[in-house]
């Protein structure tokens, strides 16, 4: 009796990764859909220009308006519409020292200086302490900088003058120094704690390792590295302290009084002499500009130090 053996079954196998030509097509897709919007901002790039220069060109008129008036005779800038022709004159600037502007631009660059390096000799240790050596609850310690500027600036005057008052510090300039300081410390603290919390750990830990103390640390580490973000955050103190008006013109008189308060003489009850104004209101502008002018690069880098994680 013969046996069969029987045939062996084939088993069916699992069919293996197939080679696709996957990452390749994706690969052209991403080159195609890059031209694509290589192309698109190519073409629209010719119309964000343009309305780039338009909108500097808005922004810019009305300076170079200012500055064109300040350059005409009271007559030719009173005319309506004001003669764009008309001979152009310095006689203004002239009249402006005559009426003795100079201590007021002296009282402006004294009160914005020293109040802006009292801001940034305060808001930088706290501002470390806050970013780099985090107190306990510093969310809570940040947002009470900040409601110190709920209250409106107008609600605090009379009982500041008050006190100023009872002090025998009316009309003097350190009076303003003082008031700009608390004003413009809560928004110090606020950018330098986002532009130290930008600061690499491991460069601080080095130095702490090398025996290095906090006025070390914060000059000689902290200070290059976070300078863009301190030029920034002194540029607008400065800013903020040259312009303000309110506690200037309440609190001051005759010695301390600032420049915008001389810009308000130029508007009296014979009329407003419009050219001598523009005059004013471009000297009075000049610092500010020269500053930003001066430090407009660290100016970029800081404001957008904090925002780019």
């Amino acid at each position: 009796m013969s046996t069969t053996t029987p045939a062996p079954v084939e088993q069916p196998t699992e069919p293996g990764p197939r080679r696709t030509s996957e990452p390749p097509r994706r690969a052209a897709m991403s080159r195609r859909r890059r031209k694509s919007s290589d192309d698109q901002a190519a073409r629209g790039g010719p119309l964000w220009a343009l309305f780039a220069w338009v909108l500097t060109l808005l922004f810019f008129a009305p300076v170079a308006w200012m500055v064109l008036t300040s350059l005409h005779k009271e007559a030719d800038a009173a005319t309506n519409p004001p003669s764009l022709l008309a001979p152009l004159t310095t006689g203004n600037y002239g009249l402006l020292f005559d009426r003795g502007v100079r201590p007021f631009l002296i009282n402006s660059a004294t009160a914005s200086i020293l109040s802006t390096i009292l801001v940034l000799a305060l808001a930088i240790p706290a501002a470390y302490a806050l970013a780099i050596k985090p107190v306990e609850k510093w969310t809570d310690v940040l947002f009470f900088f900040l409601s110190t500027k709920f209250l409106p600036a107008i609600a605090a005057l009379l009982p500041i003058y008050l006190i100023v008052k009872d002090l025998g510090m009316l009309d003097n300039v350190y009076t303003l120094v003082i008031l700009y300081t608390s004003m413009n410390l809560p928004i110090a603290v606020w950018l330098m704690h986002s532009f130290l919390a930008e600061v690499p750990r491991e460069i601080l830990e080095a130095a702490e390792v090398d025996g290095a103390g906090l006025l070390r640390v914060l000059w000689q580490v902290i200070r290059p590295i976070a300078m863009p973000g301190i030029a920034a955050t002194a540029l607008i103190c400065f800013i903020f302290s040259w312009n303000e008006f309110m506690f200037a013109v309440n609190l001051t008189a005759t010695r301390a009084s600032t420049s915008p308060v001389f810009l308000v003489g130029f508007i009296s009850s014979q009329g407003l002499f419009l050219a001598k104004l523009c005059a004013a209101a471009t000297l009075v502008s000049l610092p500010v500009l020269i500053a930003g002018f001066a430090a407009q690069d660290k100016l970029v880098r800081g404001l957008s130090l904090g925002a780019i994680k």
